[in-house]
């Protein structure tokens, strides 16, 4: 019972925290967008006049800190007694606000998760009735829930959490969101955003309207609508039937009299700019001198400047006026606006109707870095978003040093353990093992024989290979996985597969994923061969993707170390195996260790015929096996298989598996003739 209770506490502990973090960290990321949600909220309950818009973005940004540091603190187990009635109570509002919303219905978008996760009112409500019963449980057994941090450093972590939250959001809100999850993101073709696919069921949408006679107030459909007796108080529109609604249904450019030249203008061929200013009453005409100056570059160079507002005719020339802008204005709805760039004014770059550049009027292009045409220029290039590094530089940034905090605290807990451990060095030999790793020779067929011949050969393997004394694995080319694993099925014999795509899936024509391998009925999948590092350009980076989604496919991993002839003469041939290791499978948790087989591969050792002696291959071993103690101790070490894979045949195999750190033996080309690889397997019976 005491341990149900553990994993209750802590898994809702873990769920409540990380929708916490993700609802905070995606409102600091667009501070504007969560203030007009606020304006929203504060519109249906008729106080929007009572709330300046300082009011509401400061609202905006303490929200988001501390929804964030909040999910912080419980994720840590910070105070654990005051987080979690803290939660529990900010749940409980926020259910009774998602119960009025969905009975109301004032707002269609609860705006929990920003633009990042639109929910329904009535999934809002779900999502929040889930939590309270999940934030009701975690609070009654807070006792129970595991401890990362001390006292002192817990008081670090979260005055590091609320410093980076804010920083965060004040940074969005002088430049752009980091994250833009809106339809009007960089690389959107606005037209196609537009479209409606031919034969697409169409929604059906329904206005009612609130009307007013002599102090009554009253609802009427538009089939019913009253005479001028009554007057006008509001309107809403909801949806009553589903059908397809394109990304983009609201984008409409007009001129003064009412013309629409939204096609003329996205159809434009070429370049196009436009100055987006939802409100010109509240545009910051601080950098009005670089607008000016961008469109002047714009019409030394033919291409069109416009500038879009859904103000009227009396700001425009106050605007004017303040600032000389001599481009033209046309009209567009300002929710529209405010939703295609988080800034007023703002600048987006078309290109045959594709946003590609977006800029906050606090970082414009610099007039000297506009000195050639478009065409010639970054600028003019289609924008890349970089969501990869804005993620990394979020993990360095914030992610890495709470982590590094949380370990060096843990570690100096556990320094007395860890003592021992920095004594291990640079030999780890049998005497220190109290278990021993499991012995495996695995045969790598590389891209060799046809469908029918690699089944002839594990046909052959299977009737061959009986009651040996190790874990026989063969690796064969994707299309022999599934038609292998039935003909070795029932047999002694494992089945690997050569490699596996860094992407869970999508459109990457000619991949093979982790899920797919796994599928197709392999259990072992090599990853970072020497042959993949040097043809194909495989970084560390691309081979941890790899690793994390091969473990979360529940494949065993061979991975693959070693030197060049150049770097073993230098002498480099420790340190290059210790940074491969370190850059892709040293961030592994234990549990996840557990599915490494660690295969060391002198690559002027690969097909040359040429063989790191007994002693050479003992020596890396070793210093492998060493390598692996100083981070998951020695325990995991000697557990660990680490197979030699530098041209090892029948007749040297006996002479390397006598070694106390040669765990067995990757096999190339002795792999692709059955006698050869039973050859080398046999060799563990002598």
């Amino acid at each position: 019972m005491n341990t149900a209770k553990n994993i209750a506490a802590n898994l809702c502990r873990i769920i409540v925290a990380l929708t916490f973090v993700l609802s905070g960290y995606v409102k600091a990321v667009d501070p504007l967008g969560t203030q007009y949600k606020i304006e929203d909220y504060a519109a249906a309950l008729g106080a929007a006049h009572l709330l300046p818009g300082i009011v509401t973005l400061a609202a905006s940004i303490a929200l988001s800190a501390f929804e964030f540091c909040l999910g912080i603190m419980l994720l840590l187990a910070v105070k654990k007694r005051f987080a979690t009635l803290l939660a529990l109570i900010f749940i409980a509002l926020m259910t009774a606000v998602t119960i009025w919303i969905y009975a109301a219905d004032p707002v269609q978008d609860c705006g929990c998760f920003g633009d990042a996760i639109h929910l329904t009112n009535g999934q809002s409500l779900l999502k929040n009735i889930i939590l309270l019963a999940l934030a009701a449980i975690m609070y009654a057994w807070h006792d129970r829930m595991v401890r990362f941090l001390s006292d002192g450093n817990s008081s670090i972590a979260f005055s590091y959490s609320v410093l980076f939250v804010i920083i965060t959001a004040l940074y969005c809100l002088y430049y752009l969101p980091l994250f833009d999850f809106r339809p009007y993101r960089v690389g959107t073709n606005i037209i196609e955003a537009m479209t409606v696919p031919a034969g697409a069921a169409q929604p059906e949408f329904e206005t009612t309207f609130i009307m007013k006679k002599n102090g009554q107030t009253k609802e009427f459909r538009l089939e019913d609508y009253p005479d001028s007796s009554w007057t006008f108080v509001d309107s809403k529109t909801s949806m009553v039937k589903e059908g397809f609604l394109p990304a983009i249904r609201d984008f409409a450019i007009q001129t003064a009299d009412g013309t629409d030249i939204t096609d003329s203008i996205l159809l434009t061929p070429g370049y196009t700019f436009l100055l987006i200013a939802p409100y010109l009453e509240k545009a910051d005409d601080a950098n009005f001198g670089p607008i000016d100056q961008i469109y002047e570059y714009a019409q030394d160079n033919g291409y069109p400047f416009l500038c879009l507002t859904s103000s009227g005719t009396r700001a425009i020339r106050r605007w004017q006026d303040s600032t000389g802008a001599e481009y033209p204005f046309f009209f567009t709805d300002g929710t529209t606006l405010k939703t295609v760039i988080r800034s007023n004014p703002g600048l987006i770059l078309l290109k045959d109707g594709v946003i590609i550049q977006k800029w906050s009027h606090n970082r414009l292009p610099k007039e000297e870095r506009l000195n050639l045409p478009l065409e010639q220029l970054p600028i003019g290039k289609a924008g890349i978003t970089g969501t990869t590094k804005k993620i990394t530089w979020l993990i360095l940034l914030f992610i890495v040093p709470v982590a590094l905090l949380s370990l060096a605290d843990r570690l100096w807990a556990w320094r007395s353990k860890l003592r021992d451990i920095r004594k291990t060095k640079n030999s780890f030999t049998l005497k220190n093992k109290t278990t021993m790793a499991k012995k495996i020779v695995a045969g790598n067929w590389k891209m060799n024989k046809s469908l029918q011949e690699g089944i002839a050969l594990a046909k052959e393997l299977a009737e061959t290979v009986t009651n040996p004394n190790c874990g026989v694995v063969i690796c064969t080319p994707f299309i022999h996985l599934a038609s292998v694993a039935k003909t070795i099925e029932g047999s002694c014999i494992k089945l690997g597969a050569q490699n596996c795509a860094d992407k869970a899936s999508g459109a990457y024509t000619g991949e093979v994923s982790a899920e797919m391998v796994k599928s197709a009925g392999a259990q072992y999948v090599i990853l970072g061969h020497s042959e993949r590092r040097e043809y194909y350009h495989e970084t560390p980076e691309i081979l941890k993707e790899k690793v994390k989604l091969a473990l979360a496919n529940g494949l065993k991993i061979i991975f693959c170390i070693g030197e060049t002839l150049s770097e073993r003469e230098a002498g480099k041939q420790n340190d290059i195996v210790k940074a491969e290791l370190e850059g892709s499978v040293f961030s592994l948790t234990p549990d996840e260790w557990k599915n490494i087989v660690i295969a060391y591969e002198p690559i002027w050792a690969i097909g040359t015929g040429k063989t790191a002696t007994a002693d050479q291959a003992e020596e890396i071993h070793a210093y492998i096996r060493a390598c692996i103690a100083k981070v998951y101790g020695n325990e995991i070490a000697a557990e660990t298989t680490i197979l030699y894979g530098g041209s090892c045949k029948a007749s040297n195999a006996p002479e390397l598996f006598a070694k106390p750190d040669i765990d067995g033996g990757l096999i190339g080309g002795a792999s692709l003739k059955a006698a050869d690889f039973k050859g080398i397997i046999d060799a563990w019976n002598k």
